[in-house]
């Protein structure tokens, strides 16, 4: 086996590793100040690979120019979804919390079925179709682009819930919900800007996979597996700790096809997400 094609199939775990960051920022996030396991965020991103798709399809809108239309779509539709239904579940048991997400899941998955028929579909010659060449690695430059913008998502929700009141207002309720309501944080405002938030971060990684990979109602179920591990690697709650995991799964999961076999990838990533139950239950950045 040659290094260049250890450095192309690392380059190639990197990449993908970014866009499982920004899947995983937006479940940390809502998570991190309600403390729900949201099982419908992979359809969040469902969505908007379909947004990216109808919108390049009906009107030859670029997906990549149309990243903050999708972004604006997705966080009014998590927030909706919050106000119509999450906000009536927050005081239930966690049981019920979860079979509503779950629930959640299954009917969007089945309006996108319903709308849009199982058909695989797939976005051709957007405008950063092809391949390029970094460090003497060839790349395509979808999954580049898609690298890159998960990047720069990543940091402005970051910059957001750091540099901003309503962020120190998001971090406020995260840490202690009861202690930001009496210094006036109106915590159901909150609760829907951490789903709008969450929304949005999955429908720009879903708009950003649109340029490569293939959209169909049912392809949330592959990201978002794969994004409860990296929450959990990163520690739940940490956006930094889930822009970092998700790198190191992108690395295991390529690396772990290339030598094992692409067989063993899923179940590779897999075992680290046991072994870190096991012995670092909070995550490599949570806190104890």
């Amino acid at each position: 086996m040659t290094s260049d094609i250890l450095l192309q199939t690392l380059a190639s775990g990197i990449l993908i590793g970014l866009v499982y960051a920004l899947v995983a920022v937006g479940l940390t996030l809502i998570f991190g100040v309600m403390e729900i396991v949201n099982f419908s965020h992979g359809e969040f991103l469902m969505l908007g690979m379909y947004s990216a798709f109808w919108m390049f399809a009906l009107w030859a809108l670029d997906p990549i120019w149309t990243l903050p239309l999708s972004a604006i779509g997705l966080f009014v539709v998590g927030a909706a979804i919050y106000r119509l239904v999450i906000k009536r579940i927050i005081a239930a048991p966690p049981l019920a919390q979860v079979f509503t997400t779950f629930g959640l899941m299954i009917l969007l998955r089945g309006i996108a079925q319903f709308l849009w028929k199982p058909d695989f579909r797939m976005i051709d010659k957007s405008s950063v179709s092809g391949q390029v060449s970094l460090l003497g690695v060839q790349l395509g430059l979808p999954q580049v682009a898609a690298g890159v913008g998960a990047v720069l998502t990543t940091l402005a929700v970051y910059l957001f819930l750091t540099r901003t009141r309503a962020g120190a207002a998001l971090e406020a309720t995260a840490a202690d919900r009861e202690a930001a309501q009496l210094m006036g944080i109106d915590s159901q405002r909150m609760f829907t800007l951490a789903w709008g938030l969450g929304a949005a971060c999955a429908g720009v990684a879903g708009a950003l996979l649109a340029t490569f990979f293939p959209i169909f109602p049912e392809v949330g179920a592959n990201f978002v597996l794969i994004a409860f591990v990296v929450v959990n690697l990163g520690g739940f709650g940490s956006v930094a700790g889930a822009f970092w995991a998700g790198i190191l799964v992108g690395v295991v999961e390529v690396m772990g096809g290339l030598l094992l076999g692409p067989q063993f990838k899923t179940a590779i990533v897999l075992a680290l997400f046991l072994a870190v139950l096991v012995w670092r239950p909070q995550g490599l950045l949570g806190k104890a």
